[in-house]
């Protein structure tokens, strides 16, 4: 069959490498894409959210499938666009409709939909400008820390942990009056904070069934020790340690199948991944949020430890046949390691000449997948603040980790930066 890739980043790269593996990929498409994209498949320079042109190209092209990578065009209602012209309804279009994908576009639906079926997440109110004071009034008399969340999409920037109410209120006068981050903070939802260990388990849904492709522990932090501010993640493990069969079943118990229950039971239209994003308090599962789609840099470490064909499972969740899959993983562990730019999560520049991606060692087990990249001539350069990762396997956990360095060692572009220590606490 002939596929349609929509996004540009890691993922995407990962995705893109995953798919080409099957024997259902014909022809591969990626719309834009990046320099390594570029290696795998076709890469077309369309905009994301450009719903018409990427229409025509489905047409064009005679795509039968078509994999949303970013939030964005989920949110914006892309499934919607290609369900509802009559020239690209066949197309298998992998992601939720719009009404749908506000699980993860507005966090009050969120919170809405997981109190209605009794999902264990955090406590938590929501406040508008209309009813300003009485937050003013709700962060002086809660407990601390506090969490706030811009409602809308912000780009992973919209979480702020406050430690003390002063600044709980500067930051809710930041999102509400001073609309911090646009129309995204126009509403805040005001968190309970939990304390645990935070992982993601991923999932694959045609609405009524499901099957779990994988699990990960991100590293958002900047700093070695998980310290300095927070990015778009560092790194990743899989599997992680903790996450055993019977963590798993509650997951699945209390969590994945009363989400997937929710979703039928209300009507939503639904077929395609689901991001958990857990918080393992003391043994006990919590949903922190939910998104739409794969992970980054979590896609880059799960679909290399998934053996099964992603394409086959695709079509599984188009044709009925889901729940007939067999998920199987490839043995020992997994580890992934983000190269940044100077200055990251700050400004930082681009540009950055990239050396040395052709002599990273060329054992299988050793994966690099470019995120933040361009071309320039005849060069590659950074585009991003993350720039690429490395995806190493290995026996154990801190040998997956080794080799991901090893592998970063042989790249170089001048101010990278990268976590050596991921993957610290299971040492």
């Amino acid at each position: 069959m002939n596929i349609l890739l929509i996004g540009a980043g890691g993922r995407e790269h990962a995705l893109a490498w995953k798919m080409s593996q099957s024997h259902h990929c014909d022809q591969l498409f990626i719309a834009p894409g990046n320099p390594g994209t570029a290696s795998i498949g076709t890469n077309v320079a369309i905009d994301i959210n450009d719903f018409k042109a990427l229409g025509q190209l489905a047409v064009e092209k005679a795509i039968d499938l078509i994999v949303v990578g970013p939030e964005e065009p989920l949110v914006n209602g892309i499934f919607d666009f290609f369900a509802q012209n009559e020239s690209t309804a066949h197309i298998n279009v992998v992601g939720p409709s719009k009404n749908a994908a506000q699980l993860e576009g507005s966090k009050a639906f969120s919170k809405h939909f997981m109190q209605r079926h009794a999902i264990p997440t955090a406590s938590y109110a929501e406040f508008t400008i209309d009813n300003y004071e009485e937050g003013k009034q709700y962060i002086s008399n809660h407990s601390l820390p506090i969490v706030l969340k811009a409602d809308g999409l912000a780009a992973g920037k919209g979480v702020i942990i406050a430690f003390n109410h002063q600044e709980a209120l500067a930051s809710f006068e930041e999102m509400i009056q001073h609309k911090q981050f646009g129309a995204a903070s126009s509403k805040v939802v005001i968190e309970q904070f939990l304390e645990g260990i935070e992982v993601s388990v991923f999932a694959l849904t045609d609405g009524k069934d499901y099957q779990i492709i994988g699990h990960a522990k991100d590293y958002k932090r900047i700093g070695e020790g998980d310290t300095g501010l927070n990015t778009g993640g560092m790194g990743c493990v899989s599997p992680v340690p903790f996450m055993d069969a019977q963590f798993m079943e509650k997951v699945e118990k209390t969590i994945i199948q009363p989400t997937i229950a929710g979703i039928q039971k209300e009507g939503l239209v639904y077929k395609g991944f689901v991001f958990f994003g857990l918080m393992n308090c003391s043994g006990e599962p919590y949903v922190i949020e939910y998104n739409c789609r794969l992970g980054d840099p979590e896609t880059e470490v799960i679909l290399p430890r998934l053996q099964t064909d992603l394409v086959s499972l695709l079509a599984a969740a188009d044709n009925g046949t889901l729940i007939d899959v067999n998920i199987e993983f490839n043995e020992g562990a997994y580890a992934t390691v983000m190269a940044v730019s100077a200055g990251y999560p700050g400004s930082y520049p681009k540009d950055i000449k990239i050396t040395g991606l052709d002599s990273t060692p060329t054992d299988p087990k050793t994966l690099v997948f470019q995120a933040g990249t361009g071309f320039q001539g005849n060069d590659i350069v950074t585009k991003g603040g993350r720039v690429l990762t490395v995806t190493a396997q290995g026996k154990q956990l801190q040998e997956a980790v080794s080799n991901a360095k090893n592998a970063l060692s042989h790249i170089h572009f001048d101010g990278m930066y990268f976590r050596k220590d991921i993957g610290y606490e299971f040492n």
